[in-house]
């Protein structure tokens, strides 16, 4: 029996707040196919690797940023015989959160390299306008039910930094005092370290980390 060749890939959907906005690292691509064409970071597992493994390598090849500094879970499998047309090609792409992440440098195949504000983005090469999509989507929705916005703040935040996050994450402003009331009221969300921080006008603010709670509920709402 002849066993089809098959080239598996791993792509990243890199997400960070610049500015108060959510931005996504792209690469320019320096070869064909789609030379010249803006596309996510990513390449060929290699193979001696797990998927897991060359998509940290290559996390860290594009962005100088190694596990743990960043949150990485596996998002999709995209595997349509027409996505490549050098050769049968499927990726597994990997959703990656982290705060203050620094300006890119582009790797061996890539002219360029920059942060993207998610809203800007068109016409990417393959099919990674619908890879973006669906790491937007993935990690938009986890917001509402978990931890996962503290994955682009530092380790110690306040209310406020945390709602800037589901703020540039969401797309639309919160009520702060609501937002406040429900994140506080979460068991063993957030955990005070009775540090302050001045931010302005008014007394300062109280000083968080991340506790031990894995799931909110009730679930955030974005309206």
């Amino acid at each position: 029996m002849d066993v089809p060749r098959c080239a598996v890939t791993v792509d990243l959907v890199v997400l960070t707040i610049r500015s108060g906005r959510l931005h996504v690292l792209l690469v320019r691509r320096g070869e064909d196919p789609w030379c010249g064409r803006w596309a996510l970071p990513g390449g060929f597992v290699r193979p001696d690797e797990d998927l897991h493994d060359a998509a940290e390598r290559e996390l860290a090849e594009e962005t100088g940023v190694r596990q743990p500094a960043a949150h990485l879970e596996q998002l999709a499998t995209y595997g349509d015989p027409r996505r490549d047309p050098r050769a049968r090609v499927v990726s597994v792409a990997h959703l990656v959160l982290a705060p203050d992440l620094p300006e890119p440098a582009a790797g061996t195949d890539a002219t360029e390299a920059a942060w993207v504000p998610v809203d800007e983005v068109d016409g990417l090469a393959f099919d990674h306008d619908r890879i973006l999509a669906d790491g937007l989507d993935r990690a938009r929705a986890k917001l509402e039910y978990s931890p996962l916005a503290a994955a682009f703040c530092p380790p110690e935040f306040t209310v406020a930094e945390l709602r800037a996050v589901y703020e540039a994450v969401w797309g639309r402003p919160l009520d702060p005092r609501n937002f406040h009331r429900k994140v506080t009221s979460v068991p063993d969300l957030l955990v005070d370290t009775g540090e302050r921080r001045s931010e302005g006008r008014g007394r300062p603010a109280a000083v968080f980390r991340l506790g031990d709670a894995t799931v909110i509920l009730p679930p955030l709402s974005r309206d």
